[in-house]
């Protein structure tokens, strides 16, 4: 039996997708050594990972050391305002990425991590679902891609080649925000990972994006210990199941143990039953991103902050929601007038303790 190898790679095209967060995926057809055909589905911030990756296993054929030396193709920078045609010419252009090097030396276009990099995921096989858990949350792009425009509030200094050094005032486009709280973005000289804490919209201080509390919660499990900084952080270590009650942008969680609820690092949980190897790699390569109130001199144009909730809110309503729970769950009798199977208040409801004026904790 030959060895495994990639004989072509063609991108077909772009999908929008909405979960976890909104963002767009490059659609490419990979033909196998076998003549097998698979389709698989990449972010842009996947495929910068990768590149990356295969400059610093290949230093010399990259260039690093003389760069007449250099193999490797230049990565295409993603030109997302462009029209139709535009949009064509970047597909060739990633599309001539590719084919070169599948075109290059054996021990860089058949290596491992190449090969693992087309290779058909469990995710490449599901139905995108929207926001709300629906199927077919997914557009097929045909006209621009429309990112969103950031500001930072503040000087952040990069630790790594892959993330981006910004200024204060500095006005970026988003390509992707990660739910660890890192977000891909660009300007039109650079691209890299930016915590988002240090960015803000620039019509209202608030994340549109930032979905409501689910006091009901997720089981997560924590991959990597974690001291608490602050009051309203929550100290875990590496192993404890938590569940998540409200998923915000900034990758900073707050998660319930019992009774008691704080902030904890998205980055160090992980589902149960999940590969934790991608995540132990982010973990080592960008560490959890700094907290809006740990960054000094932040400068924002806007007049008010943003709104959150305290954790003395949180902790109120998720012991108020487990307590009516535990009531549903023993039987006994009901109250007069109690109809059978009351839920439990959620957010929005009349009686939920919840935001006071300005959207504070009450």
């Amino acid at each position: 039996m030959g060895d495994t190898f990639i004989r072509h790679i063609a991108l077909l095209g772009f999908e929008k997708r909405f979960v976890p967060s909104q963002h767009y995926v490059y659609m490419f057809l990979v033909k196998w050594h076998d003549l097998s055909e698979k389709v698989v589905y990449r972010r842009f911030t996947e495929i910068y990972e990768f590149h990356k990756m295969l400059k610093e296993m290949f230093p010399i054929e990259a260039g690093d050391i003389n760069p007449e030396n250099r193999i490797i193709p230049h990565l295409p920078a993603p030109r997302w305002f462009d029209g139709q045609r535009a949009a064509e010419s970047r597909q060739g252009t990633l599309t001539e990425y590719y084919n070169t090097l599948m075109g290059l030396p054996v021990k860089i276009s058949r290596c491992p991590q190449l090969l693992d990099f087309f290779r058909v995921r469990p995710d490449d096989l599901k139905l995108p679902t929207d926001s709300h858990g629906r199927g077919k949350g997914v557009v097929n792009i045909t006209g621009p891609i429309i990112l969103q425009t950031y500001r930072a509030i503040a000087d952040f200094e990069k630790t790594s080649s892959s993330q981006m050094a910004l200024a204060t005032g500095d006005v970026v486009d988003v390509v992707e925000k990660s739910e660890s709280g890192w977000w891909f973005c660009q300007t039109k000289t650079k691209r890299g990972w930016v915590p988002a804490s240090y960015l803000e919209p620039l019509d209202s201080p608030d994340e549109a994006e930032d979905p409501e509390p689910n006091y009901e919660g997720e089981p997560y499990v924590t991959i990597k210990a974690y001291t608490a900084e602050m009051e309203d952080e929550m100290s875990l270590q590496e192993g404890e199941a938590i569940e998540v009650i409200h998923k915000l942008l900034d990758g900073w969680w707050v998660v319930r143990k019992d009774d008691i609820t704080g902030y904890f690092p998205s980055m160090y949980l992980q589902k149960s039953g999940q590969d934790a190897a991608q995540a132990h790699r982010q973990i080592k390569s960008r560490g959890a991103p700094p907290r809006r109130s740990s960054i000094r001199n932040a400068h924002s144009i806007h007049q008010r902050s943003r709104k959150r909730l305290s954790q003395d809110t949180y902790r109120r309503n998720s012991v108020r929601f487990l307590q009516q729970r535990r009531r549903q769950a023993r039987p006994g009798p009901r109250s007069p007038g109690s109809p059978r199977g009351e839920s439990p208040p959620r957010p929005g409801d009349g009686a939920w303790v919840g935001r006071g004026p300005g959207g504070q904790g009450a």
